[in-house]
């Protein structure tokens, strides 16, 4: 067989055409997520891979390193299942919480009037199903912040670095905005007549990560590589329970789909990471950043964008499970 004879066999294998065509659809799919983000007049950042041990990926500005806002919330209910599984935390055990002494929030705890008991386990639950920034300090405050930096080194997330909760957060942006509260801080940042710049939307300031490394944590997670059975099942379960349904929700309002997910939120910054999971297929994990132009409370285009991003790049990798293999019973 001549060499050139060797070569087309080569470049025409079904092995190579099947590689070249995935990387273009792969592409194709990068550059329609890349119009979205500026259709909307948002900055973005993607990256999406099946939860599988392939290489496919979605990525646009994968690598580069994003504020978390709540999505930080995830590595922290990971570190406090871990604690769980360490014996360290018992999830049963109960506490009382007073709302007037809580980080304030639109939602959880901080939205209640008087002192309420509940178990660890269920300041996890409301941390993760309505974003309970109260429960999350609560947490943080057990575990301490070194309990998810180590976890996070564990992990190899090098470039993932949580440096405080959300009491920590609303603290600097009171000093950045030079107010008094919260409500004024937040009420600053939402005036469009002032361009504000704070170290809350600045990943070398506040807690960020990639958005790589935000699906890699999810793929680890789903493949049961991070925590127990029981403590796996606790963590998908409550990111199935999440009640938000305007961003990667949005995009899967299938009968039969779950989408496990977490969204974080402040000022001109709106994200979501989420592992969705159709039937009978690989769950694909998606992470998804951005940041607007204005710091408007409700901006339903950059929500639908977000949710557009990840349609179209879970889609692009959307892949059955293998048919089981059944054997013929022995005579």
């Amino acid at each position: 067989m001549s060499d050139k004879t060797s070569r087309h066999l080569r470049e025409n294998s079904p092995q190579r055409t099947g590689a070249v065509a995935t990387q273009r659809a792969d592409s194709d799919a990068a550059h329609r997520i890349r119009a979205v983000f500026a259709d909307a007049g948002c900055t973005g950042w993607l990256h999406a891979r099946r939860c599988d041990d392939s290489a496919d990926e979605i990525t646009v500005r994968g690598t580069e390193r994003v504020v978390t806002a709540s999505v930080y919330k995830l590595p922290l209910v990971l570190a406090f299942c871990r604690a769980v599984d360490e014996g360290r935390i018992d999830p049963a055990a109960r506490l009382t919480v007073d709302p007037a002494e809580c980080t304030t929030g639109p939602t959880g705890l901080a939205a209640l009037h008087d002192p309420v008991t509940l178990s660890r386990r269920d300041l996890a639950t409301s941390m993760m199903t309505v974003s309970d920034n109260a429960a999350a300090d609560v947490l943080l405050g057990e575990l301490g912040i070194g309990a998810l930096h180590a976890l996070l080194d564990e992990l190899g997330l090098t470039a993932t670095r949580i440096v405080g909760g959300t009491a920590d957060l609303h603290r600097a942006l009171i000093r950045d905005t030079d107010t008094h509260s919260t409500a004024e801080a937040f009420a600053a940042l939402a005036d469009l007549d002032e361009a504000w710049s704070v170290s809350a939307y600045d990943p070398a300031f506040t807690s960020a990560t990639t958005p790589e490394e935000t699906t890699r944590l999810l793929r680890a997670v789903w493949a049961g590589a991070v925590l127990s059975p029981g403590q796996t099942a606790f963590v998908q379960s409550v990111m199935r329970k999440q009640v938000w349904p305007h961003r990667i929700a949005a995009a899967f309002p299938h009968r039969g789909v779950a989408v496990a997910g977490k969204t974080g939120t402040i000022g001109t910054i709106r994200n979501e990471a989420a592992v969705v999971e159709f039937p009978g297929e690989h769950p694909v994990a998606v992470a998804v950043f951005t940041r607007a132009a204005r710091a408007e409370p409700v901006l339903p285009a950059v929500d639908a964008a977000i949710a557009e991003a990840a349609r179209i790049a879970v889609t692009a990798l959307r892949r059955p499970l293998p048919e089981p293999e059944f054997w013929p019973p022995l005579r």
